[in-house]
């Protein structure tokens, strides 16, 4: 199968593709031919994209679902700095919700957004599971409470913590899922040491890009300690075998808005 696609009409022959190739799998077009990746090397394409995202005249399109292309209109995604700036700073974690759901469809555009996510090798392994009923989101809350009941009198680094959290429970405080009405777990493929990192990236996309939708997450960090351990929770959040969590974080519309941005440590940095 032919890895790209070029149209010669549009082709200006520049050289962009084959010097952008991160593996340098596409031969330069010359007066004669177009650019092109020898049948040698066509097992190396990870089909990034990389050629046709950077290609000016849009000559070229990966040979990977073509007829899915979406052309990028002129000037979408530019943000002004100062406003992208003041964006991030205002990024909070959410742990107050409305009673108003948030729409599946506005859901899966989120979800939509994160599949443009980096990942090693071009590898795409997230795969998501989304609770969107609360009575499931407090069911996986209970079997978070039942691992931690475990852990008393233990070694557990957060031994030392678990009675705090299970009288908090215990007296109607959700302190595990705080009654977030929807849940969203990042799932992995096992024994892949580069997904980890990849599922983490995927939600870091899903976390930032919720405010522009009025949505407002928290990392589900107790969800997730249990989940790696505990199979009851693992059964529950419907993770098949051979997958795991990468992690989780809990999401619905926030009930308070943001007025102000708090302070934080001083910048680092060592330059070298």
């Amino acid at each position: 199968m032919t890895t790209i696609l070029v149209n010669q009409d549009l082709c200006t022959r520049c050289g962009i593709c084959s010097t952008v190739c991160g593996l340098g799998v596409i031969d330069p077009a010359d007066e004669n031919t177009l650019p092109k990746v020898p049948e040698a090397k066509a097992g190396m394409c990870i089909r990034c994209g990389h050629c046709e995202a950077h290609c000016p005249s849009q000559a070229l399109i990966v040979n990977d679902r073509p007829d899915e292309k979406v052309l990028l209109p002129s000037g979408a995604g530019a943000i002004a700095a100062d406003d992208l700036g003041w964006y991030m700073r205002k990024r909070r974690s959410v742990r107050h919700f409305t009673s108003d759901p948030v729409p599946k469809e506005k859901i899966l555009e989120l979800l939509d957004i994160a599949r443009y996510a980096a990942s090693g090798g071009n590898g795409q392994p997230v795969e998501w599971i989304v609770l969107h009923e609360r009575k499931m989101v407090h069911r996986v809350a209970e079997l978070t409470i039942e691992w931690m009941r475990t852990l008393l009198n233990t070694g557990h680094p957060m031994s030392g913590y678990i009675p705090f959290l299970l009288g908090a429970w215990e007296s109607g405080n959700d302190v595990i899922c705080r009654d977030a009405p929807h849940l969203l777990a990042a799932t992995i493929p096992e024994n892949n040491p580069v997904a980890v990192t990849d599922g983490i990236i995927a939600l870091t996309h899903v976390d930032v890009a919720a405010p522009a939708f009025g949505v407002g997450t928290c990392w589900a960090g107790f969800v997730a300690m249990a989940a790696w351990s505990y199979k009851p929770l693992r059964k529950e959040l419907g993770i098949s075998d051979g997958r795991t969590l990468s992690y989780a974080m809990m999401f619905g519309h926030p009930q308070y808005k943001i007025h102000g941005i708090p302070r934080r440590k001083s910048l680092q940095v060592m330059w070298l």
